[in-house]
């Protein structure tokens, strides 16, 4: 049975005071299509960023889990690494530093690419070079083999990153990945895409992310139907709510993201509603001070990401900041957060700029008044 709403109303206050003080393009390798990033920073002041690259395309079968690090806040950043490449699509990437201090990388595996290379070898309008490099890497495994690759899975590094485990399953999927609790379990919210029932809802960890359990599905709104929700992400207030963020596909506040509350960490959550954002999906992250800064792709005038910012434990969130406005198409965001020593934020995201043939990553430094 799910909570009684915890927030009700979505009234708005006025942005805080906030700088934009640079913006440009950070990955290395303008051949593949960047896509769907998440950046985290280690207790040592380590950033990690992650991503699905050595891409042809938003929907190809070439997708890898590439991860590269910055030592001087965004400054530059190392070559990519790939972390994991699947014979199948290796699609959105998440990180996380838990308080033990081992780094978790979440991703799922994909066939999305597969109908359309069916229908571009009937129609025959593809380059044959294109089409015979993609059906090549297709059969690299049987129809049967395929279906076993798919999953949600998740990599573990107790060594800062030198070693990875192998990948193994996590239940849900959610592009950011799980956050870390202040009782120390690893707390995910998401979706079982290709396993399970389908549920949307959070599973926990209680030895630092080396085995998952199910713990409770989030409700489905009155006249919602539970499959239009998607890409969820999750925070834990300096009160000890936990709040999580829905992608919303359902008629009702279509384009929007929906907010969750728990108040008895995670077991129920009250029914989903409208905070009055429009612009998906959310990453969640706790100043120091105690705000919540969500951030988000925004892919309608102007196109680029956003980020609002709550002082009453997501009760009620800000107007929004525009972190870029300046993008080309609805080809970009997932934008994730961090804040850094001196107390600046630095935001990543995914683009397709006017100017390159591959979707690109790009960053952000900005600050944030009081």
């Amino acid at each position: 049975m799910a909570a009684a709403p915890v927030f009700l109303h979505t009234a708005r206050s006025a942005a805080p005071e906030f700088k934009l003080l640079d913006t440009k393009v950070i990955s290395h390798q303008p051949e593949y299509y960047h896509g769907w990033s998440t950046v985290a920073r280690r207790s040592n002041g380590e950033l990690w960023l992650v991503w699905s690259g050595g891409r042809e395309a938003h929907v190809c079968p070439f997708g890898q889990v590439v991860a590269m690090t910055s030592r001087d806040n965004g400054t530059t950043w190392t070559w990519p690494r790939v972390l994991l490449d699947c014979a199948i699509d290796d699609r959105d990437a998440g990180v996380l530093e838990t308080a033990k201090g081992s780094l978790l990388v979440t991703t799922f595996s994909s066939l999305a690419y597969a109908p359309g290379l069916a229908q571009a070898d009937k129609d025959g309008k593809w380059a044959a070079a294109k089409l015979a490099r993609w059906q090549a890497a297709h059969h690299r495994l049987s129809p049967e083999a395929q279906q076993k690759e798919l999953g949600q899975w998740m990599l573990r590094s107790t060594d800062g990153g030198v070693t990875w485990s192998p990948r193994y399953s996590c239940i849900v999927n959610s592009p950011h990945g799980p956050i870390q609790l202040r009782n120390g379990r690893v707390f995910y919210a998401g979706k079982e895409l290709w396993t399970g029932e389908k549920r949307t809802g959070v599973c926990v960890s209680d030895d630092d992310g080396q085995n998952w359990r199910w713990l409770a599905e989030i409700p489905v709104r009155e006249g919602d139907l539970a499959k239009d929700y998607h890409e969820l992400h999750a925070v834990e207030c300096a009160n000890g709510t936990l709040l999580v963020h829905i992608r919303n596909h359902n008629k009702p506040n279509a384009g929007e993201t929906l907010q969750t509350e728990s108040t008895d960490g995670g077991k129920t959550w009250s029914e989903p509603h409208s905070i009055g954002v429009w612009g998906l999906p959310s990453h969640l992250m706790r100043l120091r001070d105690g705000r919540l800064v969500m951030s988000y792709g925004h892919r309608r005038a102007p196109l680029g990401n956003q980020a609002c910012v709550s002082t009453d434990h997501g009760k009620t969130w800000s107007e929004p900041m525009i972190i870029s406005g300046d993008g080309t198409s609805g080809d970009l965001g997932y934008p994730s957060t961090v804040q850094l020593d001196d107390g600046s934020l630095l935001s990543v995201w995914y683009e397709k700029l006017r100017d390159r043939t591959q979707a690109v990553l790009r960053q952000a430094r900005w600050t944030l008044g009081a």
